[in-house]
This record gives C-alpha cells, sequence and structure tokens, in this order.
C-alpha cells in the first residue's frame, strides 16, 4: 500500500511538472514563436507622418523593426519606387496617386481579414471612386488644401483664391511644391474643374501661374507653416494640418478654404507588389489604423483620422479647428482629385515650363 502511494506521488509530480513546461513540437501544441527582432519593415511616407515613439510602439508589441524613408509630392514617391528601387513594404500615396500605381501594377492587392481595424473606417472615406472596394488601399488620414494667413497683416479672411495673384503680397506668398495641387488652385480661379484634362484648359492654367511666379516666394510642402510663423510669407496654399500646427505656435495665423472650393485629399496606406514582407506589412496597417495610434497620429499632426472613432476622443482644440476637421459645408465644396490619365504628360510638361520660366 505504501508502495503504491509513493509510486502514485512521484506520478502526481511527473505530471505537475510536465504540464508546467511549454509544449513541445511532439504534443502537436507549439507554442507561439517569438518575433525575429532582426527582421525590418520598410516604410516610405510623408515627411511629417513619422513618430518614433509609435514606431517604437510597433516594434515592441511585435519585434519588428521600422526603417522609414520620407517623400515630400506624389510625384517624387511614384518616381522612386518606378526606379526599380526594392525593399519598401508599406507607402503612403493620395487618393488619385493610389489609382495610377495600382493600375500599373505596383499595388499589392490587400488581405482584409488581416486589417481588421478597416472596419473602422469612416463611411464616407470607405467607398471613394479611386478604390471603392479597399482593394489596393486603405485610408489613413484627410483633409483640405486652403489659405493659410497672417490676420496681423490680412485682417479680412480671403474668400477668393485669387489673393495668391495680389501684387501687394509679391514675395510674400508660398505655394505648395505639387504640380496638381497649384494647376488646381488656378483651374478653380477659371471657374474649371481642378480635374481638367483638356490640353487647353492645363495651358491656361500655366500662364495664370506664370504670370503669378514673380509674387511667389517660394514653392514648398515641406516648409510653408515655418515661413508663416517666422513672417517671411503672409500666405500660404497648403494643407490643413501644417497651417494648424503654425496656429499653436502663433496665434495670428488663421486657415480659410476659398468661396471657389480646392481639394479634399486622403492619404492612404498600401503594400507594394515587391514587398518582401506583405503579411507583416499588413500588420503594421492595422497598427496604424489603431484607435489609440490614430488618436496620437491626429493630435501631433493635426490632420483628421479616417478611424472614425478617433474624433471624440482628440483634444478639443484640434476637434474644433476647422483646418483639422472642415464644416460639413466646407467639405460639400471640395472635389477629389482624380487620375488624369493620359493627360499627365500635359500636367508634367506644363509644370516643368512653369518653373524654367
Amino acid at each position: 500500500m505504501k508502495t503504491a502511494l509513493k509510486r502514485y506521488r512521484v506520478l502526481l509530480l511527473m505530471l505537475f511538472f510536465f504540464g508546467c513546461q511549454p509544449a513541445s513540437e511532439e504534443s502537436g501544441t507549439m507554442p507561439s514563436p517569438k518575433p525575429d527582432s532582426s527582421l525590418e519593415l520598410s516604410y516610405f511616407t510623408w515627411s511629417d507622418y513619422v513618430d518614433q515613439e509609435l514606431l517604437n510602439g510597433f516594434e515592441k508589441k511585435t519585434g519588428i523593426s521600422i526603417i522609414v524613408g520620407t517623400f515630400s509630392s506624389n510625384e517624387e514617391l511614384l518616381a522612386k519606387v518606378q526606379s526599380g528601387v526594392v525593399g519598401y513594404d508599406v507607402i503612403a500615396p493620395s487618393d488619385y496617386m493610389a489609382t495610377l500605381m495600382a493600375r500599373q501594377g505596383l499595388l499589392a492587392t490587400l488581405d482584409l481579414s488581416r486589417i481588421p481595424n478597416v472596419q473602422h473606417v469612416i463611411d464616407s472615406l470607405k467607398h471613394l471612386p479611386f478604390d471603392p472596394h479597399n482593394q489596393f488601399v486603405i485610408p489613413y488620414l484627410w483633409g483640405t488644401v486652403g489659405i493659410g494667413y497672417d490676420s496681423t497683416i490680412i485682417q479680412t479672411p480671403p474668400t477668393s483664391w485669387e489673393i495668391l495673384w495680389d501684387p501687394q503680397y509679391k514675395g510674400k506668398i508660398s505655394m505648395l511644391n505639387d504640380q496638381r495641387e497649384v494647376f488646381g488652385v488656378a483651374l478653380r480661379t477659371m471657374g474649371y474643374s481642378l480635374n481638367a484634362t483638356a490640353s487647353a484648359l492645363i495651358e491656361q492654367a500655366k500662364q495664370k501661374l506664370i504670370l503669378q511666379k514673380s509674387l511667389v516666394k517660394a514653392y514648398t510642402s515641406e516648409s510653408f507653416d515655418q515661413m508663416l510663423i517666422a513672417g517671411d510669407v503672409v500666405l500660404a496654399h497648403g494643407w490643413g494640418g501644417p497651417i494648424a500646427r503654425a496656429m499653436r505656435e502663433k496665434p495670428s495665423i488663421q486657415y480659410v478654404v476659398p468661396q471657389e472650393g480646392g481639394t479634399i485629399w486622403t492619404d492612404c496606406l498600401a503594400v507594394l507588389q515587391s514587398s518582401p514582407h506583405k503579411e507583416l506589412a499588413m500588420t503594421f496597417i492595422n497598427y496604424l489604423l489603431d484607435v489609440d495610434v490614430a488618436t496620437a497620429t491626429s493630435n501631433r499632426l493635426l490632420f483628421a483620422s479616417a478611424n472614425q472613432m478617433v474624433k471624440e476622443r482628440v483634444k478639443a482644440e484640434v476637434r474644433e479647428n476647422s483646418a483639422v476637421y472642415p464644416s460639413e459645408a466646407t467639405v460639400q465644396r471640395m472635389e477629389w482629385m482624380t487620375d488624369p490619365g493620359e493627360a499627365i504628360r500635359d500636367y508634367d510638361r506644363a509644370w516643368t515650363e512653369l518653373k524654367v520660366h
């Protein structure tokens, strides 16, 4: 009896000991593999979109390092990808550029089951014409393009884009270094769609922009907010987010979308067809769309998030700033930029001619 009891106790100890060990391959239930800490994911994005703290959060969560490259225009993004540079995984093209890149076979088809946070994307951004089924891209951040101005100098809010042609502000005007946005402004002042494709209209817009060029201090997509703060310019054609950031530093800076309307945009997240880590790339996209991560991003960048749960979570000063979250009336005056197809050659030529004039 004592021998049997002793054997029973030994058996219990053995069961307890081995039951506490990690499952082995022979047991049929492998423990979760540890992430490969040597693995790197390459993120090619806009120059002001990078927050190292958030990237560190992804690395801490997954063990995967994020290597960042930046661009300042969609055309620069396209040229880099078309040049054959390999290794990029996740990119952040704007709406119309997503169409062009998808048509050229540069974007991978997304597996939305790996991006569950897509369910939180604002309904109005889920089925946009450039990718109605989110087959290639997921909207990430969105906003408007308007005019930032110093209200101590310009005391009456501008109502028209024509103020950017006013000679009294010569040398105090900046324009985006973005051909479609710049031509879009000229086209809207003439009463045309910013997506006009007729060669004659693009030529008219170029001639109008040539008349403006002597008034322009700089074509810049990266420093117009700092130029406003420093007083180097008093009128800046730009995205609402950077202008909202300038408002924080210099309260006299204001933002307006002229009566002619302008561009409403969304920067998206996509995976390149050439990506060597497509599944991990989609995991990273899902991370960027997480409500906490997206809220932190919106509070920092002062761009509206595509995640519908973010607006109520951001700081009140962000939520109530029309440069970040435009009113519905403003949105109704805006136009989505679309791929101009073959007319892109006319835009490219006209932009080059404007720059060298």
